[in-house]
C-alpha cells in the first residue's frame, strides 16, 4: 500500500496503485501507444485519458499537464456518470505545463432531478504560474476548497492573481457549459507579493428547472450580483494571508449581459475517442468559455450594469480572514443573532457581531462612497440606513476557524451570549448622507441616545467618492487618509480633554498606534471615550452651552474649535 493512503496527513497527490493491482492499457485511436490507463486507487476504479499522446505502457498514472483522471466512485463500472469524479488538466499555451484544471463531481442517481447541489463543476486557471489550482483530497477525491494552513493560507489557489469558475451542480444538468454560476471569481495581486489585495465575485444566478426538464440548471448569460472586496490597508502578509476590510455589493434583476466575453481555450477539447466514457461528453468538447475577466469586469459593472440595490459592509473589528469577501449583513433585525434566524447575521457566513452594514435599497448612490464628518469613517453614499453591532475586542472572532468550521464555508452554531452595543444610522432627508445616529451602548435593545446632525446645525453633505474611478492604490490612499485624519483628530481631542482637567493617561492603551489600522481603530475609540467623558464633565458642572459645543466639535470632526474654549 502507498505510504500515505488514508492517513490523517494531507494527501497532496493520489496514491500509486497498490502492488499486485492490475494496470490495463487501451489504444483507442489505434496509433500503437496507449490512450487509457485503467487501475485501482484506494479501492476506487480509475482510468487516465492521455490527451497529449505521451503515455507509455510502463506508466502507473497519467501526467498533470494535459491528461484527465476519471474516478468510478460508486464502482458501478461506469466513468463520468452518477456519483463519479473527473479531474482534467489542460495546457492552453503549449508550454507543457497545465494552466487549467477542471473538476467535475456528479451527483448520485437519486439526486439527478435536483437543480442545485450537490455536485460541482469548477474550473481553475493558473494565472500566476505557481502550479497551484484546486485542492483535492486524493484519498476520496473530494474537493476541499476551505482547507487552510494557519489562519488563512488556503490550499486552494485563492492567493495572488488567479481566477476560477464554479457551480454547485452536475455538468449534465447545465444548459451551457461555457457559462457558470461564480463566473468568475477574480483575485487580484497588484503589488505582486503572491497574496490577494482585492477580489471580485461575479454571479450568474441560474433558473432552476423541474424534474423532466432537459436541463435543470439554466444559466442566463446575465450577471445579477457582484461583490468587490478590498484589503484597504494592504496589511496581508504570510500568517495573515487574507485581511479584507470592506465589501461593496451590487444587486439587480437586469445587471448586465456578458455573452460577448468569449475566451478561447482549444486545449480543453479532450481526445474525441474518449467521449464514449462520459454520460455527457460536453464537458470534454468545450473549446471556449464565456466570462468577464480581470480587465473587463470593472467597466461592465459600472458602465453596462443596471443595479437595483447596493449593500456595503465594513469589518470594524478586523477579524475577517475569509478568501471571498467581508461577508454581507442583511437589512434585518439588529438584535436577533444566529444563521438564518432573521437578524443582521442571517447569512450563515456573516460575522455574528462586529461588522458595520449599510444598505442603499434603491441604488440612489450608485455604489459611491463618502467619508462622514460625524465619525470620520467610510460610508455608503445613498444608504437609507445601517447598523453596527460593536465587537470592540473581536470576542466573536470570525477568522476562518473561530466561528467557522475550518473544513467548510458555514458558521458553526456558536451562541451569542453577551449583550453587544448597537449603533443605528439613518438618512432622514434622503440626500444620500447619514444624518441621524442612535446608540444602544448597554445592549438592552433600547436606543438611549439619539443624535441628529440637523438639530446640531451640522451640514451632513460630504464630497462623494466615485468608486468607479478608484484604482487599488486610490483605495489604499483613501484608507491611509481616513486613518491619519482620525488619529489627528484624536490627538487634538486629547489636548481639549487635558485642558478641561481630564486625566487622559487612563487611555494610554489607545495612544500608541503602530499601523494604519491602529490609527483608524484607536483614533476612533479614543475620540469616542474622550467625547463622552467631556459630555459627562459638562453635565456634572451644569455647562449646557459647553455640552452643545462638545457635541458639535465631535460630530463635525473639528476639535480645534474647543482648544480656545474658556
Amino acid at each position: 500500500m502507498y505510504w500515505n493512503s488514508n492517513k490523517p496527513l494531507n494527501p497532496y497527490r493520489p496514491p500509486f496503485p497498490e502492488p499486485g493491482n492490475s494496470v490495463e492499457y487501451i489504444d483507442l485511436d489505434k496509433d500503437g501507444d496507449p490512450d487509457i490507463l485503467k487501475t485501482t486507487i484506494n479501492s476506487f476504479p480509475v482510468q487516465w485519458i492521455d490527451d497529449d499522446d505521451d503515455m507509455k505502457e510502463s506508466d502507473l498514472e497519467g501526467d498533470i499537464d494535459s491528461d484527465c483522471l476519471m474516478v468510478d466512485r460508486n464502482k458501478d463500472g461506469n466513468y463520468g456518470s452518477y456519483s463519479d469524479v473527473i479531474v482534467d488538466w489542460a495546457d492552453n499555451d503549449d508550454d507543457n505545463v497545465a494552466d487549467m484544471q477542471i473538476y467535475a463531481e456528479y451527483v448520485g442517481e437519486q439526486e439527478k432531478d435536483t437543480p442545485w447541489g450537490p455536485g460541482h463543476l469548477m474550473i481553475n486557471m493558473d494565472m500566476d504560474k505557481d502550479d497551484i489550482m484546486n485542492y483535492i483530497d486524493w484519498n476520496n477525491f473530494n474537493l476541499r476548497g476551505w482547507i487552510h494552513d494557519g489562519r488563512a493560507d488556503f490550499y486552494e489557489d485563492y492567493l495572488g492573481q488567479s481566477l476560477f469558475l464554479k457551480i454547485h451542480t452536475s455538468p449534465e444538468k447545465m444548459n451551457d457549459l461555457r457559462l457558470n454560476w461564480e463566473n468568475p471569481f477574480l483575485f487580484y495581486d497588484p503589488d505582486n507579493d503572491g497574496l490577494t489585495e482585492y477580489a471580485i465575485r461575479v454571479i450568474d444566478n441560474p433558473v432552476r428547472g423541474k424534474p423532466g426538464d432537459k436541463y435543470l440548471t439554466r444559466l442566463t448569460g446575465n450577471v445579477s450580483w457582484i461583490s468587490m472586496s478590498y484589503d484597504l490597508d494592504n496589511d496581508n502578509a504570510p500568517g495573515n494571508e487574507f485581511d479584507f476590510d470592506m465589501t461593496v455589493n451590487f444587486r439587480g434583476k437586469t445587471g448586465f449581459n456578458y455573452m460577448d466575453q468569449v475566451h478561447s481555450f482549444p486545449a480543453m477539447r479532450g481526445l474525441p475517442e474518449s467521449d464514449q466514457y462520459f454520460m455527457d461528453p460536453r464537458v470534454r468538447q468545450l473549446t471556449e468559455l464565456i466570462y468577464p475577466n480581470h480587465k473587463s469586469i470593472h467597466n461592465l459593472v459600472f458602465e453596462r450594469g443596471k443595479w437595483d440595490e447596493v449593500y456595503f459592509v465594513y469589518d470594524e473589528d478586523d477579524d475577517c480572514e475569509r478568501w471571498e469577501r467581508v461577508e454581507l449583513c442583511d437589512p434585518k433585525d439588529p438584535y436577533i443573532t444566529g444563521k438564518r434566524k432573521g437578524g443582521l447575521d442571517n447569512n450563515p457566513q456573516t460575522d455574528a457581531v462586529g461588522d458595520r452594514g449599510e444598505w442603499d435599497l434603491d441604488n440612489s448612490g450608485k455604489g459611491n462612497l463618502y467619508v462622514s464628518k460625524f465619525d470620520g469613517k467610510i460610508h455608503l453614499y445613498g444608504a437609507e440606513s445601517g447598523y453596527w453591532r460593536v465587537d470592540q475586542n473581536a470576542c466573536y472572532y470570525q477568522g476562518m476557524g473561530g466561528l467557522y468550521d475550518g473544513y467548510g464555508p458555514e458558521r458553526l452554531s456558536v451562541d451569542v451570549v453577551n449583550p453587544f452595543p448597537v449603533i443605528k444610522y439613518m438618512d432622514t432627508d434622503n440626500n444620500g448622507f447619514i444624518d441621524r445616529m442612535e446608540y444602544d451602548l448597554d445592549g438592552d435593545k433600547n436606543f438611549e441616545q439619539i443624535v441628529s446632525l440637523k438639530e446640531l446645525g451640522i451640514d451632513d453633505n460630504c464630497p462623494v467618492i466615485k468608486t468607479e474611478s478608484l484604482s487599488y492604490d486610490d483605495f489604499t490612499s483613501l484608507k491611509s487618509k481616513v486613518a491619519n485624519d482620525m488619529w489627528q483628530q484624536a490627538t487634538i481631542a486629547m489636548k481639549v480633554a487635558s485642558k478641561a482637567g481630564l486625566n487622559v493617561k487612563w487611555y494610554a492603551m489607545l495612544m500608541h498606534p503602530k499601523s494604519i489600522r491602529q490609527k483608524y481603530h484607536m483614533g476612533f475609540w479614543l475620540q469616542f471615550y474622550l467625547f463622552n467623558d467631556l459630555l459627562d464633565l459638562a453635565r456634572r458642572t451644569n455647562k449646557k452651552e459647553w455640552e452643545i459645543d462638545i457635541a458639535k466639535a465631535y460630530y463635525n470632526s473639528n476639535w480645534d474649535k474647543l482648544l480656545d474654549y474658556k
